[in-house]
Order: structure tokens, then C-alpha cells, then sequence
């Protein structure tokens, strides 16, 4: 899959399971470390987990599976999809941490151009 293809099936998958506040950052211009996050919070933990899933199924329905999974059942989820990071929070974790303003010199994308 390309990056695109990617980031569409994640964020269609958020947005079926009522995932608040999805945003992505395109980094790839500031670290090695991946080319976007797509940031995203559920309501509760069990919604950040159902979000977590829906994104591993949809991905696995397009034979992608995360490098690397953490957080199973937390406050905070992260998906590795190597050119796409996928982070899940619980609202108020999402608060705290503040990984948009972490990453404020990374260019916003609008994820509404990726909802079909």
C-alpha cells in the first residue's frame, strides 16, 4: 500500500468507530523516525481499544500489519505502520501529553480529504 492508501484506510477506520479529533501530522521533514501521525482520542479506554482494533482489521484486510504494537487496553495505543504512526488516546491522556503541540513544527493535513 502507499502512504495515501494508508492513511485513508486509518482514518476511515477511526471515523466508523466514532473516533474524536482525528488529526494527522506529516513529520517526515523533522525526524527519521516515521513520515505521518495520525493522532486520534476515543471516549473511554474500551473505545480507545475498539478504535485500536478497527484500524488493526481494516489494515490486515489490506495485508498490513503494525511493525509494532503498544498499549493494548490503555490510555494511549500505538500503532507502528512504519510510514504511518497510529497513536489512540483516552481524551484526557490526549490532554496531557499534547503530542500536536510536541510536534507543532510538523504540517498539518486535513483528514476530512482522506473520509469517503
Amino acid at each position: 500500500m502507499t502512504t495515501d492508501e494508508k492513511i485513508k484506510v486509518i482514518v476511515n477506520a477511526l471515523s466508523s468507530k466514532k473516533a474524536e479529533d482525528i488529526q494527522i501530522i506529516r513529520i517526515s521533514d523533522i525526524t527519521v523516525l516515521s513520515d505521518y501521525f495520525i493522532i486520534a482520542n476515543g471516549t473511554s479506554s474500551t473505545h480507545t481499544k475498539t478504535l485500536a482494533d478497527e484500524v488493526e482489521f481494516q489494515m490486515s484486510q489490506n495485508a498490513e500489519e503494525p511493525y509494532g504494537k503498544e498499549g493494548n487496553g490503555s490510555n494511549w495505543i500505538v500503532l507502528d505502520y512504519s510510514d504511518v504512526v497510529v497513536h489512540i488516546f483516552y481524551k484526557e491522556t490526549r490532554d496531557y501529553y499534547q503530542l500536536e503541540r510536541m510536534w507543532a513544527d510538523g504540517k498539518k493535513i486535513d483528514a476530512k480529504q482522506f473520509l469517503e
